[in-house]
């Protein structure tokens, strides 16, 4: 029930202006607090294990996994294999959800088990390092859209805010010039981008398991390279990987494209902010349905997902309900579009933050003319 004193429900939008801000000193919602919205989400039980709808989730994806190996056998070397290739790409970005979840320990009790899981989604079936992104995930989690405190937006090449940009230099300038648009073209390298990181961790000794996880990265090579090469002509095998590896990583980046980007960019001291607050501000759901919850494994969710990472998929459906009801309650802006809007919205913010860097540009070709 909400006292007269509440916003009402209206007060849930669905647009945000998305600029860089720093922290109120009266933030909207001061009133609202994580620990009150945790505890209607514990009464309902959404934080609790449920092993059996993990088994399940694992088996969907070992099927789908299977279904790809038994095409690529039956095709033999045939150009209807980048078919396949497709497909794999698209079993890998859903086992990527597998150690994504694991990661968070939300799938089961026993933390053996769930590394396990980590480490054969994310090095064996992906190459990429699981030790590094759990680290690197973590971080993110802590402070998302922070510019010097979350490392998603340090290691991209597109800028956030302008203060970014004079770290940029050579090919990096051009592609801040024009990254509404490059910024998805250059998704199709994620899958190569984790590949490669993998490789220089491991290599450096910068996992807890570098061993392990160096060989499941060499057997995971040895097994690819091994069959595209065996049962595909090598023009073809060629082929077969690069749409592999490019449509795993556009699928993986337009997944994560739309989570944050757009939304509340913050710098500077963060105390002053609660963890619910914290996370929704820089959140931005997609509006669920069942396709758009199978592609996106559940983080079209973000808003729920940043504050309960450690909830099963399947109860972020409801939890999206009551952190809806609740942010309505307290006045704290919760940001949720359509699957298309979310992608115009992130264009548009990446076309704004880098418009300086264009003006400045024509303003030097003009002034050198007149020259």
């Amino acid at each position: 029930m909400s006292s007269p004193h509440v916003p009402p429900q209206n007060s849930v939008v669905e647009s945000l202006d998305t600029r860089r801000v720093s922290p109120p000193s009266q933030p909207a919602g001061a009133s609202a607090t994580f620990s009150e919205l945790l505890k209607r989400v514990k009464a309902e039980g959404l934080l609790d294990f449920d092993p059996r709808y993990y088994i399940g989730r694992l088996a969907l994806n070992a099927l789908l996994l299977a279904a790809g190996f038994t095409a690529f056998f039956l095709l033999g070397d045939s150009w209807w294999q980048l078919l396949v290739a497709v497909w794999m790409g698209l079993c890998g970005t859903q086992s990527a959800y597998m150690f994504h979840d694991a990661g968070h320990k939300a799938m089961f009790r026993d933390k053996r088990v769930a590394t396990a899981v980590g480490y054969i989604h994310a090095n064996l079936i992906n190459g990429s390092s699981y030790g590094w992104w759990v680290n690197h995930h973590n971080r993110h989690h802590s402070n998302p859209n922070h510019l010097d405190m979350d490392p998603d937006i340090g290691r991209r090449t597109a800028i956030f805010d302008l203060k970014q940009y004079p770290s940029r230099s050579g090919v990096k300038k051009f592609i801040v010039r024009y990254q509404s648009v490059l910024f998805f073209v250059l998704l199709v390298l994620e899958a190569l981008k984790m590949s490669k990181t993998a490789i220089k961790v491991i290599a450096k000794g910068e996992t807890k398991r570098p061993v392990l996880e160096g060989a499941l990265i060499l057997l995971r090579a040895a097994i690819y390279l091994t069959l595209t090469f065996t049962v595909l002509s090598p023009l073809l095998a060629v082929a077969f990987i690069v749409v592999q590896q490019f449509s795993q990583g556009l699928y993986f980046g337009m997944i994560f494209a739309p989570n944050h980007k757009g939304m509340e960019v913050r710098d500077g001291d963060e105390e002053t902010l609660d963890w619910l607050e914290r996370q929704v501000l820089t959140s931005r759901n997609i509006r669920p349905s069942l396709l758009i919850d199978f592609l996106y494994g559940g983080l079209n969710y973000q808003v729920e997902h940043h504050l309960f990472p450690s909830m099963a998929q399947k109860n972020l459906p409801r939890a999206r309900v009551l952190t809806r009801e609740y942010c309505a309650e307290r006045g704290v802006p919760y940001h949720e579009v359509g699957f298309w809007a979310s992608y115009r919205e992130v264009a548009g913010f990446l076309h704004e933050v880098s418009a300086p860097v264009r003006r400045n540009e024509v303003e030097q070709t003009l002034a050198q003319r007149a020259a």
